[in-house]
């Protein structure tokens, strides 16, 4: 069976995306969703700012957009502010799965405890490696051989949720911060879609409890690609 018969034969994912940039991810999943090679539906979409071209990507395709960066007064949203509205706005769309995607505000235990679903972070590094920013230069500055991305369930301690899934690249000799963000991008708008996919299937759980006491393989799943 392929990739397109599962997806159209099992019932799609609510998914909510929380989103601060361009929202190059977004549109992979938009793109996934419209073709119906990814069981989805994208109920909404949040962004901490305003000027992220991911609102533009979701306006265009039909998707509901809650923008929380700003107040009247024009002062940047505090975070317990943000965390209210985005709260009774994930309430209201009800979402069986959370995405943060290229989503650049740490969120409180609170809030990721009392989400009406579970959430997923994408990170663009080997964890538990290198965990918060810059990960590309300080890949480079350690003399890594291989870097990638992976995807983690969120919990209150920054990206150390149980890794879900990885995508590895061999580190090449030429390789600069910039060049190594673009090629580790490649793989993310591989791996995002492909673990939503493993979730929507069953082929991954979000209860590390029922993972590993199934017969499925151990986490996280790792991908090896040479973008």
């Amino acid at each position: 069976m392929s990739i397109d018969q599962t997806s159209q034969s099992i019932k799609p994912l609510r998914i909510a995306v929380l989103v601060s940039g361009s929202g190059s991810n977004l549109q992979v999943l938009i793109d996934a969703m419209q073709a119906g090679a990814l069981p989805i539906e994208i109920v909404g979409v949040i962004s901490n700012r305003e000027d992220a071209y991911a609102i533009t990507r979701a306006k265009d395709a039909g998707i509901e957009v809650a923008v929380l960066s700003h107040v009247p007064s024009g002062k940047r949203m505090g975070i317990k502010t943000f965390e209210a509205h985005a709260n009774e706005q994930l309430i209201a769309w009800q979402p069986d799965l959370v995405v943060l995607a290229g989503f650049m505000r740490v969120l409180s235990a609170d809030f990721i405890d009392n989400a009406p679903a579970p959430m997923i972070n994408l990170h663009p590094s080997l964890l538990p490696a290198y965990k918060g920013l810059d990960t590309h230069t300080r890949v480079l500055c350690s003399g890594e051989r291989e870097h990638g991305c992976s995807i983690h369930v969120v919990t209150a301690e920054l990206d150390a949720g149980q890794v879900l899934s990885q995508a590895v690249l061999p580190i090449r000799h030429t390789d600069t911060p910039d060049s190594l963000q673009k090629r580790v991008q490649v793989l993310e708008h591989h791996l995002l879609p492909w673990t939503i996919l493993q979730i929507a299937i069953g082929g991954v759980s979000l209860t590390p409890n029922e993972q590993a006491s199934s017969i499925l393989p151990a986490l996280p799943l790792r991908l090896l690609i040479d973008a």
